[in-house]
This record gives structure tokens, C-alpha cells and sequence, in this order.
């Protein structure tokens, strides 16, 4: 039986919620590495979970803007998993395992195609594993625009989607007022870098608008955005890329058994990203709780030792019987 979200006293600022699973790594299960080679010279890495050519189902998760294996929510869900003897695989976006990426392209929030070689990559080696996925942030907006698209062709059985930015613009906007500034530098120095780098091998000149002296003047995601990641991925300028890439229009198009979770005090976001009823499809368990910060939702233990609603309701949603994620589904519209 799942228990319910109650932040402790010591953990209902958005902010304690966000930083203090940072702080606060849990140690990850032995992983194996994978590598997928792309159709256009690229490369993804997969971590691997146990062994997925015997196994009924395998779950596969997507991390967020940035991230890898080694983030904190990801190696939390790892661990259950294994407590469970779940077999999961981590896809990672471009340039995210630890090695660059080749091309002068990396990934973005609408990425879809990716997802969609891993999952088929692994539908045709391992036919008798059901697919469930688990998408984080930008992994959870990419993932909520994947079943949008593929509704009824989706290769995905259950899926969650944690503290997706499903409006790009606005949670753009979001974060450029007041603390969460601070997120926004941290992610944006991290982008800047890799793109330092892609100068520094010579990956990406031919196909930069920006020069080298120019990267250390995009302060915000507008920018970045804007000058790099729109041009470097086929769209004609920012506006043109959040408006594609948002997965919000893609909720009333699921037709996988899905659950969106969001906090309505994720420094992350606004309430731009909260669906009604009518904009969420009868697939779609949409869960909002008024705590929780960016995939933090903190509900125990102590500020040394935090305990987690999040993994234990994911693992419930994506296990249970079928009848069972109707009766939710009806009950959250």
C-alpha cells in the first residue's frame, strides 16, 4: 500500500526540497555501460540495472537537463529497483555520460528521437520485456512528447513523469526571478562549459552562432537557448523551439497509462505547467501537491538522512495491475 506526500516541518521550503537531495546522495547499485552507436554518427550510453534478456519488464529512465546515472533522484530509484528486482536501464542525453558527444548537436527538451531509437533497440532485443519509463524534468518533458506522439504506437506500457517543465517559456521566465536565479546559473555554467569544449575540439564551429567570446554572456536559458541550442537543432529561434518542444499540448494525447507529478512550489516552474482535466487525456493520472520543490518531495527521515515519497509511488504506479490504474485514473479527473 503507497503512503500519501506529507513534507516534515523541516522540509516544506521549496528550496530545502530541491538542494538537500543534492547534499544528500544516496549510494548507486552496480551499473554496466552500454554504448548505442546513432544513424548519424552520434553515440547514447546506457547504464544498465541488472540483466534485461530474462527479465518480465524493464524500466527505463530518463534524467534531466544536465544529469546522468550518478543525480541523486536517479540513484534513489536505482536503488529500490534493485530492492525490488526491477531490471532498469538509464538513458542518457547526448553528452551527459561523461564522454562528449560527437556531432555539434547535443540534445534538448523535444528531443524524441533518441528515446525512440533506445526503446526500439531494446523492443527488438528483448521482445518479452514489457517497457515502463520514468522521465525527470527535461527527461519527463521529452518522455510526455513521446507518448504524445506515438499514443497508441508508443512501446512504452506505464510511464511517470516527475517535475516536467511542460512550458518551456514560462518556466524560462520563471527562472529568471529571484532565488531560483541561482538554478539557473548553476545549469546555465554547466551548459556553457560543454559548449566551451565543443570550441575547444573544434566539434561545433562550422554550425556556431555564437563565437567563443561570446559564450560567457548568455546568462539566462532565453539566451542560451536562443543562440545555441534553437540553431544547432532546426528551429528558427527560441520562441520557435519552446513552442515545439513543450510537451503540455501532448498530455491530452497519452494513450499509455501515465502519472504526472508536479509541486506547485517547484522554483522551477509556474502554474502555467498545471493542467485542468479536460487537457489531460483519460490515460493520465495528474498529480499536484501544494509541496515538494523540483523532484525533491521530502516526506521523513531527517535533514542527514531524508526519506522520499517519489521513488516508492513511482514503483507502485508502474507495478500495479491494470484495473487498479483505471480506478486511479478516474478517481484523480
Amino acid at each position: 500500500m503507497r503512503r500519501s506526500f506529507l513534507p516534515p516541518w523541516w522540509a516544506k521550503n521549496p528550496h530545502v526540497q530541491t538542494i538537500l537531495p543534492v547534499l544528500t546522495k544516496v549510494e548507486s547499485p552496480a551499473l554496466s555501460r552500454q554504448r548505442l552507436e546513432l544513424g548519424d554518427g552520434d553515440f547514447i550510453d546506457l547504464d544498465w540495472l541488472g540483466d534485461p534478456h530474462n527479465a518480465g519488464s524493464i524500466v527505463v529512465i530518463m534524467h534531466g537537463l544536465e544529469g546522468s546515472s550518478d543525480s541523486h533522484y536517479i540513484r534513489r530509484l536505482l536503488q529500490d529497483c534493485n530492492r525490488h528486482g526491477l531490471c532498469a536501464v538509464v538513458h542518457h542525453h547526448r553528452g551527459c555520460s561523461g564522454e562528449p558527444n560527437r556531432l555539434a548537436r547535443s540534445y534538448h527538451s523535444g528531443d524524441t528521437q533518441d528515446i525512440s531509437d533506445t526503446l526500439a533497440y531494446l523492443k527488438e532485443h528483448f521482445p518479452q520485456a514489457k517497457l515502463c519509463a520514468v522521465g525527470y524534468s527535461l527527461g519527463g518533458n521529452v518522455l510526455t512528447k513521446y507518448l504524445g506522439e506515438m499514443q497508441s504506437d508508443s512501446t512504452i506500457d506505464r510511464a511517470v513523469v516527475v517535475s516536467a517543465p511542460l512550458q518551456l517559456s514560462a518556466c524560462a521566465k520563471r527562472l529568471e526571478k529571484g532565488f531560483s536565479t541561482l538554478y539557473q546559473w548553476h545549469l546555465i555554467k554547466q551548459l556553457r562549459d560543454k559548449l566551451t569544449d565543443k570550441f575547444n575540439h573544434r566539434t561545433i564551429v562550422d554550425q556556431a552562432s555564437v563565437t567563443p567570446k561570446q559564450v560567457s554572456t548568455l546568462k539566462t536559458f532565453y539566451q542560451f537557448d536562443h543562440r545555441v541550442t534553437a540553431p544547432l537543432h532546426g528551429f528558427e529561434g527560441v520562441d520557435d523551439y519552446y513552442a515545439k518542444a513543450s510537451g503540455f499540448s501532448y498530455l491530452a494525447k497519452i494513450d499509455r497509462p501515465t502519472l504526472v507529478i508536479h509541486a506547485a512550489d517547484d522554483p522551477f516552474m509556474n502554474a502555467d505547467v498545471i493542467p485542468s482535466a479536460n487537457q489531460c487525456s483519460a490515460d493520465v493520472t495528474y498529480e499536484l501537491h501544494q509541496q515538494g520543490g523540483h523532484v525533491g518531495f521530502i516526506d521523513g527521515g531527517s535533514p542527514l538522512k531524508p526519506r522520499y515519497y517519489l521513488e516508492q509511488r513511482i514503483i507502485h504506479f508502474l507495478t500495479i495491475n491494470k484495473a487498479v490504474a483505471s480506478d486511479e485514473a478516474i478517481a484523480s479527473g
